[in-house]
């Protein structure tokens, strides 16, 4: 835990969020705020809620038609990430958002240890411990219903310390530098995974591929668990101990080596955060932004017809540059928003306010969310169920009706008190 005095004030006053001399950025810690809110809350229950049966009562309610295509933007597609052109889930944009901001706080993180007079040393040191523990703690999330350790290392915070050292040796490098390692793990990954293709007779059935993750043309590289990311698993996870009897073929098609492409997505944050650090004027820096996520949506669309098929699953490097757009434009729209309009219009850093509390504790919401959600659910129901039915009505938590809403926003409200009564008395826990 740490006390940093530097980068909010515990007023709840939204105009002391900024501080000058360490040079902080409302929109770096409101952006964090809102993935880590939507984790915690797990998508505020939309896509369960979009799930009941077409005759269901909400229906007479709510408009169906409309809540489908809410309730697609809070799950993943089966396979292909991409459609009409630009298309995307909103869901698919969450994990490329969390390691985005990983990259983007990074040149602050390395900035501040300098001023504090750490050495070389034990600035490494301190990294390689942070990737030690991030991966530890992923193994342990995805351990939560076994009855051994579960080996497995997709979980984001497993996939954040996998690549985390890489991203802090390449941090303060020139910019010409940090270009050439994004474009050769890029190309790298590409040509690795083209190195292998499913022999003709291979049993798509038996790892679990359907054949919409499947492709027969020049991508055949590239279908579920039927590529040299899979390959790698089927000996990398059988050094680990395994159940008897226990699979190591992932029924998302996830893999271990989707780090690699990862550790490109949080360069590009390093990129984006060395921009907003710097002294260029304020919009010059929005409109780098704006048109560095234009770069990046032209080159991953030209990969994506060409190179590889954009797929979050296993972390494509078209899907690299694809989502990669999309996210350095939702840090430009915060940016703008609550740094550059935010100067002369208070009340929108006031609205801020509640996801800057949650982004200065988000490991904490995060673990939260992760652990103790149906349990926090369960007794907000116990202890508090009728008392709401009596103010909103019988409908409110009726699973048919807004129960697959309410229950998950319950949860989330306890953890928002949590985390700003941690807020409130400057504890900010960090890895």
């Amino acid at each position: 835990m740490s006390s940093d005095q530097n980068r909010l004030t515990a007023s709840g006053n939204p105009n002391a969020v900024r501080n000058p001399q360490a040079n902080r950025l409302i929109s770096l810690d409101a952006y964090r705020g809102f993935i880590m809110v939507m984790l915690a809350a797990n998508g505020f229950g939309i896509a369960r809620l979009a799930q009941l049966p077409e005759d269901a009562p909400i229906w007479q309610v709510l408009d169906y038609d409309i809540w489908q295509v809410i309730g697609f933007n809070f799950e993943h597609p089966e396979w292909v990430s991409q459609f009409n052109l630009v298309g995307v889930s909103f869901w698919d944009l969450i994990q490329p958002a969390f390691m985005f901001m990983v990259g983007v706080a990074m040149p602050y993180s390395y900035a501040r240890r300098q001023s504090l007079g750490h050495s070389g040393i034990r600035q490494f040191g301190h990294a390689v411990w942070r990737a030690v523990v991030l991966v530890l703690m992923g193994v342990f999330l995805q351990s939560q219903r076994t009855d051994h350790t579960n080996w497995i290392f997709v979980n984001v915070l497993s996939q954040i310390g996998l690549g985390y050292l890489v991203l802090y040796l390449l941090a303060p490098r020139k910019a010409v530098v940090q270009g050439i390692a994004f474009a050769a793990i890029l190309i790298g990954y590409w040509m690795y995974f083209e190195s292998y293709t499913p022999p003709a007779d291979y049993d798509y059935a038996a790892v679990k591929a359907t054949e919409g993750t499947v492709f027969h043309d020049g991508f055949a590289s590239w279908s579920k668990n039927a590529n040299a990311g899979f390959q790698f698993d089927q000996w990398f996870l059988h050094l680990f101990p395994l159940a008897t009897g226990e699979s190591t073929v992932n029924g998302g098609g996830y893999l271990t080596l989707n780090f690699i492409p990862s550790i490109a997505t949080m360069l590009l944050g390093a990129f984006c955060g060395q921009v907003l650090r710097s002294e260029r004027k304020p919009w010059d820096k929005f409109w780098i932004l704006m048109m560095g996520g234009a770069s990046c949506m032209l080159l991953g669309l030209v990969a994506g017809w060409f190179a590889c098929p954009i797929v979050k699953r296993i972390w494509t490097p078209s899907w690299v540059l694809f989502s990669g757009a999309w996210v350095v434009w939702m840090l430009a729209g915060f940016y703008l928003v609550l740094d550059l309009w935010g100067r002369w219009v208070t009340p929108l850093r006031w609205l801020a306010f509640p996801l800057v509390v949650v982004g200065m504790n988000s490991i904490v919401l995060y673990m939260m969310g992760q652990l103790i959600r149906p349990w926090t659910t369960r007794m907000c129901l116990t202890h508090f169920g009728s008392y709401l039915e009596m103010a909103f009505g019988p409908t409110l938590l009726a699973d048919d009706m807004y129960g697959r809403i309410a229950e998950p926003t319950l949860a989330f409200l306890v953890f928002w008190l949590i985390v700003y009564w941690l807020y409130r008395h400057k504890i900010f826990v960090r890895v």
